[in-house]
């Protein structure tokens, strides 16, 4: 499961090698070019939760095969064609397989004995965060020594791995919820999503103050709570946001928009000083490949340090890990202010931060799960990874806007200046500090008793209407025993 999950987390940087060339390669304008990136981040946003729902109505192995089957027709669709429209569809349908990742760790809470639960489960998270930061050499490799449908060949053979490797080894779990869809919900989260994430991602480009998104931003603030308003009404709601909106839940969540932001600030600051040239006053002059690597470090920290937030949550309870982490994370961007020249400096703070954001994105599912019954374990965490995305989508906003109004000419080139970077890194550090501080008000370990270390799954209370047969069969032995 933790292999699929760092599948599914790279398709957001394997095709970043080759951005510059979109327009060309698919004889777009760049407006129309950039919709490949634009198309993986919505799709994810609108189908983790849907997918975490259907996980626990109908089950959420069979979401996970689904979920990859949907990535590798994407990837194939993108080998076999160099056309903008299908291509765009089969990147689409690649960040429909995010799901896997809050999937992966219900079954794990579903299915794995305590002792083995709290490092399971940070393993998994970890890979959201690690996938992306070894997707950028792979990519890079790929794109320098073969044609860029070599990037979606690869993929989909990871995918076709990461699926059978599913259907042989993860068993299903017997736990549904069962109800009816809420196609309603959808609609109206889908909606809310898009006219929210869209101008965030286009809003350079198209403006920051045009009509057209003013006027997304306007019927996101329309539509989402309205949403809202409907989900608490409905019996069988897409996200119960009664539970979303408990304290522990509730400022996880908050925490988990920080830390998305913090994290992506190191794609976007660090890889432009590694690759500068010298001239800019402060480039490193490394290929995209070397710069890749570099990064890389960072994201195989991610998952050598599972087992220790594993740990540290498992005797003090979440919030110390996410204070911890964010503690890190702002250590890393420190450093970067005072050591950027040279290559060892950048990979260093990179690694630093990578750390720090391992260890809140380990300890965001314990938090989350310790709080919600399990007949809604996939809805809440594909709720979370909702909220790590509209973190870095926001991360992606602010500081490519910062970046963009500091700039520098080095010959043709015109490059970040020194003090935008400055600025990033200082913004970086701040959504650290406000994830640091959100995670300090979560509840003690005393209050957080329920932690996945320490109690088995099939203790935690569950609501009545959510035991199916499998269940319901083997309460008679429960009693007798």
């Amino acid at each position: 499961m933790a292999f699929s999950g760092m599948v599914v987390s790279m398709m957001f940087t394997l095709v970043v090698p080759i951005i510059p060339e979109l327009p060309r390669l698919l004889s777009a304008s760049a407006e129309d070019a950039s919709w490949v990136i634009t198309s993986t981040l919505l799709s994810s946003a609108v189908f983790t939760p849907v997918s975490g729902r259907l996980g626990d109505m109908y089950g959420k192995r069979q979401m996970m095969v689904i979920s990859l089957a949907l990535m590798i027709i994407g990837s194939l669709i993108c080998v076999f064609s160099s056309a903008l429209p299908l291509v765009v569809l089969g990147r689409t349908l690649q960040g429909c397989a995010v799901g896997v990742i809050p999937l992966g760790i219900s079954i794990m809470r579903d299915l794995l004995p305590p002792q083995r639960l709290g490092s399971a489960m940070a393993l998994m998270s970890a890979t959201l965060g690690a996938g992306g930061a070894i997707g950028l050499p792979l990519g890079a490799l790929v794109a320098q020594y073969a044609n860029w449908h070599m990037l979606f060949l690869v993929a989909a053979g990871m995918g076709v791995a990461g699926l059978v490797l599913t259907l042989i080894l993860v068993p299903a779990s017997p736990l549904r919820t069962g109800g009816r869809f809420d196609f309603l919900g959808v609609a109206g989260l889908s909606a809310g999503l898009v006219c929210f994430l869209l101008p965030i991602t286009k809003g350079g480009s198209w403006g920051w103050t045009s009509p057209l998104t003013l006027g997304l931003f306007a019927a996101a603030a329309v539509i989402l709570p309205v949403w809202g308003w409907v989900e608490l009404r409905v019996a069988n709601p897409l996200v119960h946001l009664r539970t979303t909106i408990g304290r522990q839940v509730l400022l996880t969540n908050l925490a988990s928009i920080a830390f998305g932001f913090a994290m992506f600030g190191t794609q976007l600051v660090f890889p432009q000083v590694l690759q500068a040239p010298a001239g800019s006053g402060y480039g490193l002059g490394l290929t995209l490949f070397e710069a890749g690597l570099c990064m890389a470090v960072g994201g195989g920290m991610m998952i050598v340090l599972a087992p220790v937030s594993a740990r540290v949550t498992g005797a003090y309870g979440p919030k110390v890990t996410l204070v911890l982490g964010a503690l890190l994370t702002v250590a890393g961007y420190l450093t970067a202010l005072f050591l950027m020249r040279e290559v060892w400096h950048v990979a260093l703070a990179a690694t630093i931060v990578s750390a720090g954001a391992g260890l809140g994105y380990a300890a965001m599912p314990a938090s989350i799960m310790s709080a919600v019954p399990t007949s809604q374990t996939a809805a809440a965490n594909g709720f979370n990874s909702l909220m790590r995305s509209i973190g870095t989508s926001l991360a992606s906003a602010v500081i490519s806007a910062v970046l963009a109004a500091q700039t520098v000419r080095v010959g043709a080139l015109t490059l970040p200046s020194k003090d935008g970077l400055r600025i990033a890194l200082m913004i970086s550090v701040a959504a650290a500090i406000a994830g640091m501080t959100l995670s300090a008000f979560l509840p003690g370990r005393k209050r957080a008793c329920r932690d996945e270390s320490t109690v088995s799954p099939a203790k935690i209370e569950q609501p009545p209407t959510t035991l199916d047969a499998a269940r319901a069969a083997s309460e008679p032995h429960q009693r007798a025993d």
